[in-house]
């Protein structure tokens, strides 16, 4: 018995030790720069548990976000769609909310209250967040749904309108429907990075429609299996708000300032992602090479994302191919060959993972002086 014993606290550890408060720590943390005048909030509103037809009990969702250290998250269960209605039948559809709240009280999580309306194409599906009841949410028409979401002041984004099942061309259709929610005040955003699918069609979509851009997880099953295992980092939209709360964070999303990432893939207006690409590269020094006209900078990569860039100067490089890569969290050394010396360098970068726009790559500069 003793052996017993011995052999259970070596391999599992005490047996008092499963009695102590679960830790939300462990994983990589997902870390993007602030810009100037807003914080960058890392968001995913777009996330489901067994309440819908997810694979998991709310509290695993807000350990997720805690451990990717995301500021907030959305439960957005579907309303119509309870595959699990057998085992766990609940009649208040605020019950996921309530339960990934309690969960992350202590933790300073932002928890947005939110719900999936989801219908058939040509409505397809739509979350709306910052609602206040969604039980109020089901209608018998979708048309009354967006209405209630409306009178609640809901934020309502239009969810994978490229998804291949409802939309076989794999391309986005703005329908009459979606056309009378945004004239209506009733559609504020689109999804054009859902999972691992980025849609360059829908950002187009929310340029001509000044549609706030958005990326989310859709998150069924463990982050870890859909995302972290292959080794990929969870979709999520930045949020650039004047502080870190609910308040705020609503008021940036009805304002546009966002952008979707996913990996090294970035989307969003040039106001938000140029400042953000500028602000992930810090210039950690710049001096030439003794005796040379080789100037070497030294560039740290304080972002989750790996940067692709192009050089876009009169100058060439040195030592790299005129497109190269600062890998998150890494510095980089770039040899410029300036032919003279310079007291200042404007180093000019275009990136090549970033769009502002179908197929078009912005442009960031950075205003370098030279040490002596």
């Amino acid at each position: 018995m003793k052996k017993l014993l011995l052999f259970t606290i070596v391999l599992f550890g005490p047996i008092s030790l499963y009695a102590q408060e679960h830790s939300h720590a462990g994983g990589a943390a997902l870390t993007y720069p602030d810009i100037e005048g807003y914080l960058t909030l890392k968001t995913d509103l777009h996330i489901h548990t067994v309440f819908s037809d997810g694979n998991v009990w709310p509290n695993i969702r807000v350990m997720e976000a805690l451990r990717d250290s995301l500021d907030a998250i959305s439960l957005t269960e579907h309303l119509e769609y309870q595959p699990h209605s057998t085992d766990i039948p609940h009649p208040d559809r605020n019950r996921a909310y309530a339960l990934a709240l309690e969960e992350a009280k202590e933790h300073g999580l932002l928890i947005v209250p939110g719900s999936e309306i989801t219908r058939s194409e040509p409505v397809g599906h739509s979350n709306a967040v910052f609602i206040s009841d969604a039980n109020k949410l089901l209608a018998d028409t979708p048309e009354k749904a967006f209405g209630e979401a409306k009178k609640q002041a809901a934020f309502v984004f239009w969810n994978h309108p490229a998804w291949y099942a409802q939309s076989p061309t794999g391309n986005p259709i703005l329908s009459d429907f979606q056309k009378e929610r945004i004239k209506n005040g009733e559609l504020h955003g689109i999804e054009v990075i859902n999972s691992i699918d980025y849609a360059e069609e829908s950002l187009a979509i929310a340029l001509e429609n000044d549609l706030t851009i958005m990326g989310t997880s859709d998150i069924h099953g463990l982050i870890d299996w859909d995302y972290t295992e292959k080794g990929n980092s969870r979709p999520i939209t930045l949020v650039f708000a004047r502080e870190r709360s609910l308040k705020s964070l609503r008021e940036a999303l009805f304002d546009g300032r966002t952008v979707a990432v996913f990996n090294e893939l970035l989307v969003g207006k040039d106001t938000y992602l140029v400042p953000l690409l500028k602000a992930s590269i810090e210039i950690r020094g710049a001096r030439y090479i003794e005796d040379t006209q080789v100037l070497e900078l030294w560039l740290k990569n304080i972002s989750s994302s790996d940067l692709l860039f192009e050089n876009q100067m009169p100058f060439t490089f040195y030592t790299d191919p005129s497109i190269f890569e600062i890998a998150a969290g890494a510095t980089h050394v770039l040899r410029v060959k300036t032919l003279k010396r310079l007291p200042s360098l404007q180093l000019q970068l275009k990136a090549l993972g970033a769009y502002t726009a179908p197929k078009q790559h912005p442009v960031v500069e950075w205003d370098i002086p030279v040490e002596e």
